[in-house]
């Protein structure tokens, strides 16, 4: 169960309107907390839940597949192990097969394809851990071989914002963390 110095909102307490967000999220991870803090700002999770994971990341431009390859990338580097929980679960629904999600640290000499790798690339390159990431020439032509610059704006935009919620999370204790986690005090120590 995740630590926050949060109030936690009942399910039965909190708007009907995000019912089915804690739903979901309690039946993918056991653990509604970041859907139980958020309901004391309606207009906040309604943002997170309805503005944001609705049109920008199940929506757009850009294939969902990419999309949920780069989101579980991002969650397994940054350790948080409530997000794993229901990134693989939408990975494999968006698609992405066992084999993909379970070669993920190698995903270079993986079964994907030049496009998938390029995304997963990216990803590692957006990651709250990459203090030096950045979007070389090289990683750039990868990505415009197969999306237009449109699409690489959708995409660091979805990867970034996925990224700064995972921060928040684990700043507000929200969410549980894998015990690689390096943003868990157990790693700081």
């Amino acid at each position: 169960m995740s630590d926050t110095p949060f109030t936690r909102l009942p399910r039965n307490v909190m708007p009907a309107e995000f019912h089915l967000a804690w739903d979901t999220l309690n039946g993918l991870t056991g653990d509604a907390t970041f859907v139980e803090v958020f309901a004391q700002h309606p207009a906040m999770l309604d943002f997170v839940m309805n503005k944001f994971y609705g049109p920008v990341f199940f929506g757009g431009q850009v294939d969902n597949r990419y999309k949920q390859l780069a989101r579980l990338k991002l969650s397994l580097i940054h350790g948080c192990r409530t997000c794993n929980k229901q990134n693989v679960p939408g990975a494999i629904a968006a698609g992405i097969s066992e084999a993909q999600v379970e070669a993920m640290d190698d995903f270079e000499s993986g079964p994907f394809t030049d496009a998938e790798r390029a995304v997963i690339a990216y990803a590692a390159e957006v990651a709250l851990t990459n203090i030096e990431g950045r979007l070389s020439p090289a990683l750039f032509a990868r990505l415009r071989r197969h999306f237009s610059e449109a699409d690489i704006l959708e995409l660091g935009t979805t990867m970034a914002i996925i990224s700064g919620m995972a921060k928040l999370s684990f700043v507000l204790g929200l969410v549980e963390k894998e015990s690689y986690c390096p943003f868990a005090p157990e790693a700081a120590a």
